[in-house]
């Protein structure tokens, strides 16, 4: 059925699906199931170059014996603010974390960012996320120590000491600006090699081609991301007012 478990049999069909490089969304339609349970399913085990049925069968059985009845249950069952289907947003953050995974970030990276987008507060300490993802502090504080990397999360302070991890307007434009001058060092040195190799051969103007994209690429994309910084700013005309109760209950 489509909302069920995955079997070993439609596993196998996933990975002959990769083997013959068919898309996501062909191998969902063969299996009748939604694209995001096949993205979901590849990218928990190894990704589309290294998935291997057998041994994503097993995984999900280990998974599935270490999750007690009461654990398994924790997400979908937490009290819900806004009258939310708490099911519904924990496939959804299901969905999000793939979609995550399939820019670069690592699983336990993508969760713990998709955990604070998808909270009306935004702002969550390390022990809110370890009890909300169910994993060890230790798994939260390698993640987060990633992400401040990547300027995708900041820390901040409350007023008891805690520390709060925050993703916030301004985290996305800065982590856009970032990625954007992310290649300045293979621009410069791609060019260091036109010197090298001689200005005037094939190789040098290969090189030469691939800083002048790259330079352009960044430009564009910094000047675009400084237009469009009032967006990430711009509230809703209407809306509900968050449920602080309920936020103040996760960040405790």
């Amino acid at each position: 059925m489509p909302g069920g478990r995955l079997s070993q049999q439609e596993r196998q069909q996933i990975a002959l699906g990769l083997a013959d490089s068919l898309p996501y969304a062909e191998i969902a339609r063969r299996l009748d199931r939604p694209t995001s349970t096949i993205t979901r399913e590849v990218m928990r085990n190894g990704g589309p170059t290294a998935y291997r049925a057998d041994l994503a069968h097993r995984a999900t059985e280990r998974r599935a014996h270490r999750r007690s009845p009461s654990s398994s249950r924790g997400a979908e069952s937490a009290p819900q603010p806004h009258g939310r289907d708490a099911r519904a947003v924990a496939e959804y953050e299901e969905t999000f974390t793939t979609v995550l995974m399939t820019s670069g970030l690592n699983r336990m990276a993508a969760r713990v960012l998709t955990c604070l987008y998808t909270t009306d507060s935004g702002s969550l300490t390390a022990s809110a996320l370890a009890r909300h993802l169910q994993v060890s502090p230790a798994s939260i504080s390698k993640a987060i120590a990633f992400l401040e990397s990547q300027s995708l999360v900041r820390r901040h302070r409350d007023e008891r000491r805690r520390d709060l991890y925050v993703v916030d307007d301004e985290l996305f434009f800065q982590a856009t600006i970032a990625s954007a001058r992310a290649n300045d060092q293979l621009v410069a040195t791609a060019r260091q090699g036109v010197a090298l190799l001689g200005s005037h051969t094939p190789a040098a103007a290969r090189l030469e081609n691939i800083a002048r994209f790259l330079d352009f690429m960044s430009e564009s994309i910094t000047r675009a991301a400084e237009q469009a910084r009032e967006v990430l700013h711009t509230r809703p005309a209407t809306g509900t007012p968050q449920d602080q109760s309920g936020q103040a209950a996760i960040r405790s």
